[in-house]
């Protein structure tokens, strides 16, 4: 039996087979991978944020990516910008690139391509652009091997708190184990996915590194807010007693007066006065809450989005149209071969390795969204080049245009003004005339609209010609443009019907066996003998003389 090649991961280190039947990272509740997380945010302050930063710059990430986590679930703005950026890219169509010319090369990018057509790649997908918000996403490659064969059965996320990374360089990635020890992830087992933001560590590079700071900044903006409108949104209600009220009457006089609605409420006798200072201009100074906000929430669309065209633009913005979705094409297009270049590395070399061995080459994925073609410009362009000869296949005309092959019983459109041919009737049972091809079709049913014929004799004589042979001349003129007349119409109604050079040649030659020459030939053999009997009789008269 031979034996299996050793396999090696991209990080060198060989690949156990055994271990990729396995489930090997999956969540346990009171285990070391919790699906229960903290909520580091409550409370939070910038002397906390800053003690949070720096346990995740020393390798101690949980706390980070908990926080990360919650500023997905508080903040509709941040949810929504980064949710954007990774539908854009999971809902554009994978397409897979062979890596040779040969049958096998062709047989594996089809295996590849049969497994990307599935329902549950897009979330697959949108799970491991996870990566874009915190810097990086793990996704658990679980392998179906029930018929001998290695074929991913599905792609699950994990949990980034589930994984560490290696002391010494904060690069290498390593898996929380089922004793709480590190261990070095296993080959071909998963999906490990960086998505910079900025160059750097992982643990430095996400967008939500951006974010923890702005979220924090305007939560202290909205509860700011909620304090300014509690207090003044609502009427202070004074409740005042007189000097004879008792302690009772008090106590009655303060609940009646607290039972109206809110914390704004008191009592005082009527010898005593309070002053209300309000501030100037109470009125216009609440928007500065909403300003702050929304300036805090366009920095965020900008950190994610690159833009803000499409989230806060103002109708008739300045620089809020083609521009700004330019910027958001072009983090998109970076998105998708980064994530493209990942699938490639951790996806499809594994299982074609797992499947085949080694390979000199593998097929490739590519992500990218189909450029929009001017379909205008391209039928401006092949109309002149076409009338000049240039052959054109009108199957990939129509590819062009998205267009199928009409059937040869359809309707078809013809240009304004342009009488359609009409197909002629079916022949009567018995009818013994051979069937006709398609262009003869067209040809025949035009047959009876020949144009008058023009009158070949008014042609003047060239001044070269003999006096003696001149009445023959005339004569053939005339005597030949009947059958003549008829073979030009006839060829120019062909001229007419087709629509490309290529048509008109395949309608001429197939109605050639059917063009009658019988009247033109002869009126020439006649002509002919008619000049050759006035030559020889020219000749035997200068004899003479």
């Amino acid at each position: 039996m031979a034996r299996q090649p050793q396999l090696l991961d991209q990080w060198g280190r060989p690949v156990q087979r055994s271990s990729l039947r396995q489930e090997v990272s999956a969540p346990t509740i009171g285990g070391v991978r919790s699906p229960l997380s903290g909520y580091p945010a409550d409370g939070l302050t910038p002397d906390r944020l800053a003690v949070i930063l720096r346990e995740a710059d020393a390798g101690d990430p949980v706390r980070y990516l908990e926080l990360a986590e919650t500023i997905e679930e508080r903040d509709p703005h941040y949810l929504g910008v980064l949710g954007t950026r990774r539908r854009s890219v999971c809902q554009i169509e994978i397409s897979v690139e062979e890596g040779g010319d040969s049958a096998h090369d062709l047989a594996m990018a089809e295996l590849v391509r049969d497994w990307l057509d599935r329902d549950e790649l897009a979330d697959e997908t949108f799970d491991i652009l996870d990566a874009i918000g915190k810097g990086y996403s793990f996704t658990e490659i679980l392998w179906d091997t029930s018929m001998g064969q290695w074929q991913p059965a599905r792609l699950e996320y994990r949990d980034p708190r589930w994984f560490r990374f290696a002391r010494h360089d904060l690069a290498t990635p390593r898996m929380i184990g089922a004793g709480g020890q590190e261990e070095a992830l296993p080959g071909f087992k998963f999906i490990f996915a960086r998505m910079r933001a900025k160059s750097g560590l992982a643990l430095r590079s996400g967008l939500a590194r951006i974010a923890t700071w702005g979220w924090m900044f305007k939560a202290y903006t909205q509860r700011d807010w909620a304090i300014f409108t509690q207090t003044y949104g609502q009427p202070i209600r004074i409740g005042k007693y007189g000097p004879e009220a008792d302690e009772k009457d008090r106590e009655t006089l303060f609940r009646a007066v607290a039972n109206i609605g809110g914390d704004c409420a008191g009592i005082i006798p009527d010898s005593m006065l309070i002053e209300f200072i309000e501030a100037k201009s109470i009125g216009s100074s609440t928007d500065h809450y909403e300003r702050r906000a929304d300036w805090l929430d366009r920095q965020i669309s900008k950190a994610v989005l690159g833009q803000t065209a499409t989230t806060d633009a103002e109708t008739g913005g300045l620089g809020s149209g083609k521009e700004h979705r330019e910027v958001q094409k072009d983090i998109e297009a970076a998105d998708c071969k980064a994530l493209a270049a990942i699938l490639n590395r951790d996806l499809v070399r594994p299982w074609m390795d797992l499947e085949f061995g080694p390979q000199r080459a593998y097929p490739r994925i590519r992500i990218a969204r189909p450029e929009p073609e001017d379909l205008k410009a391209f039928s401006e362009a092949i109309g002149p080049l076409v009338d000049r000869g240039l052959r054109v296949a009108t199957a990939d005309v129509l590819a062009k245009f998205g267009l199928p092959e009409a059937a040869k019983k359809a309707e078809i459109l013809h240009p304004q003004g342009q009488i359609p041919a009409q197909m002629p009737p079916d022949p009567a049972p018995g009818d013994a005339t051979p069937p006709e091809s398609e262009f003869e079709y067209r040809l025949n049913t035009r047959l009876g609209l020949a144009r008058p014929l023009a009158a070949l004799q008014t042609d003047r004589p060239s001044a070269g010609r003999t006096a003696a042979l001149a009445p023959a001349q005339d004569r053939l003129a005339s005597e030949a443009a009947l059958p003549v007349g008829e073979m030009i119409d006839r060829i120019e109604l062909m001229l007419e019907a087709a629509s490309s050079l290529e048509e008109a040649r395949e309608m001429i030659l197939a109605a050639w066996p059917d063009l009658s020459t019988d009247g033109l030939v002869e009126v020439l053999a006649e002509a002919f003998l008619a000049a050759h009997a006035g030559g020889r009789a020219l000749v035997e008269d200068e004899g003479d003389g």
